[in-house]
């Protein structure tokens, strides 16, 4: 056979590739976890009934700052880990910044704080369930996030696997700011914080069996 021959053996039948299909992918994803979260929270938690009034001051936006930057942080990380041959770029100093930011800013809260009041703070009244509730919320964006991530090309699966989680752990923490009653800059940077690295631990675990090729 000659090499013409083989070439055009080779591309016969070969369909074009969706520029869009990344995007599409995550796209729905990102849809399915959301509204798998929000749904759970408001059938299971239940919507906390001062969100109306909440909703207005600075302290709740600052709490829903948190996961939100998390998020797009990691969403930038998993597009870029889903295409073999590209660094993951800034995308981790974006999910480091608020993190490092709610610690400070919890540190000043702590340190201003009697000393008598500082372990209230840290602990709320919901730190037992506060990282397992997440975690809960996290699945339907854990299955639709490597759903999306396993259609793609990622080739360093414990990092994607581990972000991928994250992302999946930061679409539940913002449907879970709607139900959380705390309030606490210390308690948002210790239990969010925590539930959002539990998806991220088990699609560590996971990434390896769960996005091989």
């Amino acid at each position: 056979m000659k090499t013409d021959d083989f070439i055009s053996l080779l591309a016969t039948g070969v369909a074009p590739v969706d520029r869009y299909a990344l995007t599409k992918r995550f796209g729905v994803a990102m849809l399915a976890g959301a509204a798998g979260a929000t749904l759970i929270m408001a059938l299971v938690l239940g919507i906390r009934r001062d969100l109306a009034q909440v909703a207005v001051t600075p302290i709740f936006w600052a709490k829903i700052a948190l996961p939100l930057c998390v998020m797009i942080g990691s969403l930038w990380m998993s597009t870029r880990l889903a295409r073999p041959g590209l660094r993951t770029g800034g995308s981790g100093w974006l999910i480091a910044a608020p993190v490092a930011a709610v610690w400070l800013a919890g540190a000043y809260v702590l340190m201003a704080a009697p000393g008598d009041a500082r372990l209230a703070l840290v602990l709320g009244k919901t730190w037992r369930v506060c990282p397992f509730n997440i975690a809960m919320l996290s699945i339907p964006g854990f299955v639709a996030v490597f759903w999306a991530l396993k259609g793609l090309a990622p080739t360093r699966l414990v990092l994607t696997g581990a972000v991928g989680g994250l992302l999946a752990g930061s679409i539940a923490t913002l449907a879970y700011c709607l139900h959380c009653p705390e309030m606490g800059i210390p308690f948002w940077g210790v239990w969010y914080v925590l539930g959002m690295l539990l998806p991220a631990i088990v699609g560590a675990l996971l990434g390896p069996r769960l996005l091989r090729w």
